[in-house]
């Protein structure tokens, strides 16, 4: 039995991840996070991926940080400002993972922190202005009252944890105006302490403009939800963790996608499958150029708001 275990043992240190069987017994060898995590958008490699030849990307997610650390971040290194990025929980069509607005969420953040210098992410908050639907299940939404309060009281508590300016971000069309309003209430409530709360939507209207502009003006079909900006977003940022089912992409065609106020045609016959247009040229290269928007324009018009007088940046 001794030897039996002895070799069992010697196959557990030697795989990377799998699952070995013996005995009967199945073990799941599950490998490390970070060596399937998807990169942040434009982060170097891991040093020991590259036999040494790039640093590893700066760490700024307040989650992944001790307090000394956090604290000479802020005392000693700068970093005065925080994002409060808003993801959102809900159904992608047939091809894309729920998770996806925190995933972009996440990994825009670090990108708009890393750029800025200054700043440090907190931990994405998962939920949106939403409903559940039963037929296509998978969304978790919350009401915008309990939104907003979750959004302000994240803020307070940032501010007293030392940071000076806090920013609030939101990948998912519901809750906008929530964020919004939050933040011209706190600029306002604490102007007279040197201390700034502000909102951004250049990660999301800005670029969603400019983007949706490219690429209609070369030639794409017209999409929206779970269409091609959203899915060709998750093929950029998966990695290895397969977020995007691509062997459903050739199918990935939806209802056509409605403009602001018109209702759906009762004598149509609708697809109801999550997709709101035509999913199926999504690419990477076209999740890069989207996520590149959003990034750029964050940081632009992050840097524009700190600059503008207390109490005004939230009436963006």
């Amino acid at each position: 039995m001794k030897q039996n275990f002895t070799k069992v043992a010697r196959k557990v240190r030697s795989a990377r991840a799998g699952i070995v069987i013996w005995c009967g017994v199945t073990l799941i060898l599950a490998a490390p996070f970070a060596q399937s995590a998807a990169p942040a958008p434009d982060a170097p490699k891991s040093a020991g991926s590259a036999a040494g030849k790039h640093p590893q990307p700066e760490v700024v997610d307040i989650e992944l940080l001790t307090w000394p650390e956090i604290y000479k971040a802020i005392h000693e290194q700068g970093k005065t400002t925080a994002i409060i990025f808003d993801g959102g929980t809900e159904q992608r069509g047939p091809q894309g993972v729920t998770g996806a607005h925190n995933f972009i969420a996440r990994a825009t953040a670090d990108a708009i922190a890393r750029k800025l210098g200054n700043a440090l992410v907190a931990p994405v908050i998962p939920y949106s202005v939403n409903k559940a639907n039963p037929e296509l299940p998978g969304t978790i939404g919350i009401s915008g009252p309990v939104f907003a309060e979750i959004n302000e009281e994240v803020a307070e508590q940032l501010i007293a944890n030392g940071f000076r300016n806090v920013v609030l971000i939101g990948d998912h069309g519901g809750g906008q105006k929530e964020i919004k309003e939050v933040a011209a209430r706190l600029d306002a409530k604490y102007a007279s302490q040197g201390i700034r709360v502000v909102y951004s939507d250049g990660p999301y209207t800005q670029a969603n403009e400019e983007f949706f502009a490219w690429l209609d003006k070369n030639g794409y079909p017209p999409s929206t939800h779970a269409g091609i900006p959203d899915t060709s977003e998750m093929l950029y940022l998966e990695g290895n963790q397969n977020w995007i089912r691509k062997e459903l992409l050739p199918t990935a065609l939806g209802d056509p996608p409605r403009k602001p106020g018109e209702h759906p045609d009762p004598n149509a016959k609708r697809v109801n499958n999550g997709i709101s247009g035509d999913a199926r040229r999504s690419s990477y290269e076209l999740g890069k150029r989207f996520i590149d928007l959003k990034v750029n324009d964050g940081v632009a018009q992050i840097q524009a708001l700190l600059k503008a007088p207390a109490g005004a940046a939230g009436a963006q």
